[in-house]
């Protein structure tokens, strides 16, 4: 019989695990940005969001905020700007 391998546990769990949250930033500094964004969007579309938010009212705001980003990386693209 083959031997099977148990990864060790971590020593410690982050904020991001415990909330399921894997995303990670790859320009930490635009955090406030993106906070600044959604916050916006919440307000426009006058939802509050917090445990009791419903999936769809997350996904729309997290769908809004993707079709922000795409259409400024568009822009930036079309001017030449990398």
């Amino acid at each position: 019989m083959q031997k099977t391998q148990v990864a060790p546990e971590a020593p410690f769990i982050t904020r991001a695990q415990k909330s399921g949250n894997t995303n990670q930033l790859v320009a930490p500094q635009a955090r406030a940005a993106l906070e600044q964004m959604k916050h916006e969007i919440v307000a426009k579309l006058g939802i509050t969001l917090g445990p009791d938010a419903t999936a769809r009212q997350n996904g729309y705001v997290g769908g809004e905020i993707t079709k922000r980003l795409v259409r400024i990386a568009e822009q930036q693209l079309s001017k030449g700007i990398h």
